[in-house]
């Protein structure tokens, strides 16, 4: 009699065991619903029990469990990865372009004759040697400090 009252209090808390679905939307944000989502490959289901809590407590953040591979991500994760290395790849696209400018800079220092500057009313403003020299060394340090 008294195991038939303990299974039937684990079934009546299972009865009250609430789910929720967990997706990725179209755009990457992340949908919690009380309803299976429509057309959504990456879908988790989340237990919860009457009391609010997870129904797998072990499961916590879904980190613990031995034989899961902590190395995959989900693709909250995975879409912010791709964004970082899309930033990356660009950042390392326009220090090249910055430092190919400064390199023809110097290429333009060192190849003699009369160098000129724009000023701000638009008129030619010639340098004189000692002021290509400053340029000159500017540009190199530049080159040093940002080119590899």
């Amino acid at each position: 009699m008294l195991s038939a009252t303990c299974i039937l209090t684990l079934t009546t808390n299972v009865s009250y065991a609430i789910q929720v679905y967990k997706s990725i939307g179209t755009h990457g944000e992340v949908k919690y619903s009380q309803h299976p989502p429509q057309n959504s490959k990456n879908v988790e289901v989340i237990e919860f029990r009457s009391d609010g809590r997870q129904a797998d407590a072990g499961q916590l953040a879904g980190k613990t469990d031995a034989n899961q591979n902590n190395n995959a991500q989900n693709p909250e994760e995975q879409r912010v990865a791709q964004l970082e290395a899309r930033i990356k790849d660009q950042e390392a696209n326009a220090n090249a372009q910055r430092c190919q400018s400064l390199r023809n800079n110097l290429t333009n220092l060192n190849v003699g004759g009369r160098i000129y500057e724009m000023d701000t009313s638009g008129k030619r403003q010639y340098l004189d040697s000692r002021e290509i020299e400053v340029k000159r060394e500017r540009v190199q340090q530049a080159i040093s400090q940002y080119c590899s």
